[in-house]
């Protein structure tokens, strides 16, 4: 039917929290304290649309990003203006790199990153 949503586990919770919802502009769904398993489950939306699952853990490992390994390699966002969402997200402190043109849609896109180095890619739709 569709993707129901994308489960994150973050280093620190309060970081990625600001991140997804200050940076990003997700909506806050549910946020749960799991006490038995020291964790959080953030709940976290695109309007209404669930999308993200945020999971905090006490000591997670790191996640293995460069070289490429398997598994998810990254988080796609539709913007309507890549310029435009590039510029935002500078101006909040990330770095992004430069605006490319996917050569099979010429449509642009580009990459920024969370705070735990996940990629993160935005993609114009319009």
């Amino acid at each position: 039917m569709h993707i129901h949503h994308i489960a994150i586990i973050c280093s620190n919770y309060e970081i990625s929290k600001k991140f997804y919802t200050e940076i990003l502009g997700l909506r806050i769904l549910r946020e749960v304290y799991r006490a038995e398993r020291d964790s959080y489950k953030l709940d976290l939306g695109i309007e209404n649309q669930y999308v993200i699952e945020l999971f905090s853990f006490p000591n997670p490992p790191a996640r293995p990003s460069r070289p490429e390994s398997c598994g998810l390699r990254h988080l796609a966002f539709a913007v309507e203006n890549v310029e435009d969402k590039r510029a935002e997200l500078i101006s909040k402190g990330l770095v992004c790199e430069e605006i490319r043109v996917d050569e099979f849609t010429n449509k642009k896109f580009f990459f920024t990153q969370d705070p735990d180095d996940l990629p993160l890619e935005f993609y114009e739709m319009n």
